[in-house]
């Protein structure tokens, strides 16, 4: 998507033309196939706040109902891409479909360009390790805990945003507080593990342990994320948006004996994050 929009970002300059980018409210498997769609890397404020940052000039999310599923190909060229937007240049991604059941290509694309009078370009495969760079690939590495790996993928460290809840307070009995982010959050959340992190809040950064999973040792709770911060006290982030960003996988999630081993676990843990983020 980078290699995308440095193209679009560069085209606009040089046509001076406004930079639009055409995205949808859900991933269309949501409204094709419900229940099978992929969990999204990022969210739709996380989106609105890259493409921002990228400089793009104007970002237009699309309802993917059936009204829209069921477009054909030139019916949705017409009616967004020329009557709404009055496009003069469109940039697509390699091997982009469109329409009702996807039966519109790149080839048929072209020659709606030379029909409604706009230009068309497909971008090549951007590859990594001459493999071409996806969102599965991207899921592939977090779910396997590849925190570096996920980064060099997505050319950017991989986060999660999202509100701090109450939780069970386990965390403060033991003597480390945690932020229980809301399962609301955007951002992909990684393997069941713990990472070495930084927590953002209100301008601050903070060095964090993060943990995802389900809290197995006390009481099984729904998969969440919560993060410890380090060597400060007092810390109150509750209901207060936060972001976490993941920075190197420490070790897997477990389930421990007791409230021993536990502490024993988690003060080991503190000295590699400090060691790594220091």
């Amino acid at each position: 998507h980078q290699f995308l929009l440095h193209e679009l970002l560069e085209t606009a300059e040089e046509h001076d033309l406004s930079s639009v980018v055409v995205t949808f409210d859900r991933h269309p498997l949501s409204t094709l196939q419900p229940g099978s769609a992929p969990q999204a890397i990022i969210g739709q404020k996380q989106k609105r706040f890259h493409l921002a940052q990228a400089g793009v000039d104007v970002l237009v999310t699309l309802e993917f109902d059936d009204a829209l599923a069921n477009l054909s190909p030139e019916e949705f060229v017409k009616s967004i891409l020329v009557d709404k937007l009055n496009a003069k240049f469109v940039i697509v991604g390699h091997g982009f479909r469109f329409g009702a059941n996807g039966e519109g290509t790149c080839e048929l694309l072209a020659q709606l360009a030379e029909k409604y009078s706009f230009r068309f370009k497909e971008l090549a495969p951007f590859e990594i390790d001459s493999k071409v760079v996806s969102a599965t690939r991207v899921r592939e590495r977090l779910d396997a805990g590849d925190i570096a790996g996920a980064e060099r993928l997505l050319g950017r460290s991989h986060v999660t945003t999202g509100k701090v809840e109450h939780g069970l307070k386990i965390g403060r009995e033991i003597g480390f507080p945690t932020a229980n982010m809301s399962r609301e959050a955007e951002g992909f959340l990684p393997k069941d593990a713990v990472y070495a992190g930084w927590l953002y809040a209100e301008g601050e950064r903070y060095m964090a342990a993060l943990s995802v999973g389900i809290n197995e040792t006390f009481t099984a709770v729904p998969r969440l994320l919560e993060a410890h911060v380090l060597d400060v006290s007092g810390l109150d982030l509750y209901d207060r948006l936060i972001t976490v960003e993941y920075v190197e996988f420490i070790r897997d999630a477990a389930k421990f004996n007791g409230v021993e081993d536990l502490v024993a676990e988690i003060n080991r843990d503190l000295d590699k994050i400090r060691a790594i983020l220091s």
